[in-house]
């Protein structure tokens, strides 16, 4: 078989052949093969550059993806396939990406879980999962997870809640919503405890007076209207240890209130 053209098709190059076939070819696959105009090449060559051309074009797409950031093999192979590159193929593609650092799971875990303890908010629980769903195996993250304490991670996490919910909230209540905060970051109960505990978070009791009766005259203005006497204090009493009151600080309240 005789090469009839070569023509630059954007990022790839048309071949045809005296034979009617017609294959796309990257050109690391002109510059390897030294393919010109007028070349014969067999019907093993053919096959070999057809392998090689689809090769080189998931290589090049790979690197692609790879230019705007680190990316999990999971995430590479992912991208191929929408491109319709033979699972063969690919499986070579990735082999070589890793052998040439372009794909490193361990050093993706790395640098996601150390960028995240400089300035992020998870814990290792949402990180385990984000890592995971991207492809990178348990037993990875659990050995990168070992080289690091999230203690620092929970404080400032804690430090930011606190800031957000202190005078608006009352001690209870301001507890379990830093607590709970913590754990839906992704951190264990215990470190979400010590962090909470680290925290200079005394609510003084005017504080609590002040937010308890800003409280209880929104509530006595929806329960009023239903009930009164024993029942509508039962009934406030409830609403308001549900909103994390101490029952001696709604007595208070309610004696002076009612």
């Amino acid at each position: 078989m005789k090469i009839t053209k070569l023509e630059k098709k954007k990022r790839l190059y048309l071949m045809e052949l005296d034979n009617g076939d017609k294959c796309y070819i990257t050109e690391d696959t002109i510059v390897r093969f030294m393919l010109s105009r007028d070349k014969v090449i067999s019907e093993e060559e053919l096959k070999e550059i057809q392998d090689f051309a689809q090769f080189s074009y998931g290589k090049n797409l790979a690197l692609y993806h790879l230019s705007f950031k680190a990316r999990t093999e999971k995430e590479v192979r992912e991208y191929l396939k929408k491109y319709d590159i033979n699972e063969k193929i690919v499986s070579q593609v990735i082999a070589n990406l890793k052998e040439d650092k372009w794909i490193n799971d361990s050093q993706y875990t790395y640098a996601i879980i150390n960028a995240n303890q400089l300035s992020g908010d998870k814990g290792p629980y949402i990180l385990t999962q984000k890592l995971a769903q991207k492809g990178v195996s348990k037993s990875t993250i659990e050995e990168i997870l070992k080289e690091f304490n999230f203690s620092e991670v929970a404080q400032r996490v804690a430090n930011k809640l606190l800031k957000k919910y202190e005078g608006k909230l009352p001690a209870r209540a301001l507890q379990d919503k830093i607590l709970q905060n913590l754990t839906n970051k992704g951190f264990s109960y215990s470190d979400a405890k010590s962090a909470f505990d680290e925290l200079d978070s005394q609510v003084d009791q005017e504080t609590t007076q002040e937010l308890i009766f800003k409280e209880l005259d929104k509530q006595y203005a929806k329960y009023a209207r239903k009930y009164e006497g024993y029942e509508l204090k039962q009934r406030l009493t409830q609403v308001l240890a549900r909103k994390g009151y101490d029952f001696s600080d709604i007595a208070n309240a309610l004696r002076e209130y009612l």
